[in-house]
């Protein structure tokens, strides 16, 4: 088919790889313009146009697509299909027109659960049992169209790289399938019932809140690794948990643990939120403990935990996140 892929960050990649080995003539390539990098200084091109450009494809890279010359040019592709996977973009109803058989687009999610931005993030957060990813056909609402095909998968005890690498590659499969055959593969409506919004991530949100379950800290972590990452707070510098183990239940006898002063009877007080148990970094939560495998100081690289705390020692009875948020 003649088409233009449309997507900008690794887990698009994937679906245009596919798209091109499966022998279909993508005609343009567009993406969001290049950022400046970690330092503020080079500008970095998206994954997907670098990947573009390896490949040879022609790239655009539009601000906007609302402008009427942008819009033009578009339609003057003369598409069969475009094909999109988290582009970044609003697509003005003229774009949608304009190729023969609209757009579909890979979202990562089980609609019509976690339409929105960052719907693999939030079928972690939300303890989730499973997810899987979608090709849809575009309309113009918040991913509100209906659905031409499904893949559903178990979360388990994935992080969000593990799992949106998953997705992607899975994604990748499904397009190049409806593809092969569009008519085979009808577009069903979404239910109205049980939507939810996988709203954008806000920085807040990645500060580890030590006063939730042990179970949610964990899931904060696999919702965040590797990038952004969920920290705490201890010396005034950031700790990135990038994996973790929500660990057993500790007795006040725990030999582990004797820092914790005793009441008259010979029993542990109660462990405050955020409160370092042990020597290997056990930390206490208002049900629970969690404890880290993999941790990151801020300009270093990431590290085990053990590794971790020969150079940089934090005692039990330390209380993290007890700095400013």
């Amino acid at each position: 088919m003649r088409l233009a892929f449309m997507g900008t960050p690794e887990f698009a990649v994937p679906t245009l790889d596919a798209l091109v080995a499966a022998g279909h003539d993508v005609v343009a390539v567009s993406t969001q313009p290049p950022r400046p990098g970690n330092r503020g200084k080079k500008l970095t091109p998206s994954a997907v146009q670098a990947r573009a450009d390896e490949l040879g494809l022609p790239v655009r890279t539009p601000v906007s697509l609302r402008d009427p010359q942008a819009q033009a040019e578009f339609a003057a592709l003369d598409l069969d299909v475009a094909v999109v996977a988290a582009y970044g973009l609003i697509l003005p109803q003229a774009i949608l027109n304009a190729p023969k058989n609209g757009c579909l687009n890979v979202h990562g999610s089980l609609l019509p659960r976690w339409r929105g931005a960052a719907p693999v993030q939030r079928a972690i957060l939300a303890g989730d049992d499973k997810t899987g990813v979608m090709v849809m056909q575009m309309e113009a609402g918040l991913d509100t169209g209906p659905v031409r095909a499904t893949t559903e998968i178990e979360i388990d005890r994935k992080s969000m790289g593990e799992l949106t690498a998953e997705l992607a590659e899975l994604g990748a499969e499904l397009m190049v399938a409806v593809l092969a055959d569009i008519p085979a593969h009808p577009a069903v409506p979404q239910s109205d019932e049980e939507v939810t919004y996988a709203a954008k991530i806000d920085k807040a949100e990645t500060r580890i809140d030590f006063s939730t379950s042990a179970e949610q800290v964990e899931r904060q972590v696999r919702a965040f690794s590797p990038a952004p990452g969920a920290w705490f707070e201890f010396e005034g510098e950031r700790y990135r948990i990038l994996q973790a183990v929500v660990a057993p239940a500790l007795a006040g006898g725990d030999q582990a643990c004797q820092h914790k002063p005793q009441d008259e009877r010979g029993s542990s007080l109660h462990w405050s939120d955020g409160e370092v148990l042990d020597r290997n970094l056990t930390i206490a939560c208002a049900a629970g403990a969690i404890r880290p495998i993999l941790i990151q100081r801020s300009g270093k690289p990431a590290m085990p935990t053990a590794d971790l705390l020969r150079g940089k020692p934090i005692p039990p009875g330390t209380i993290l996140n007890s700095g400013p948020k």
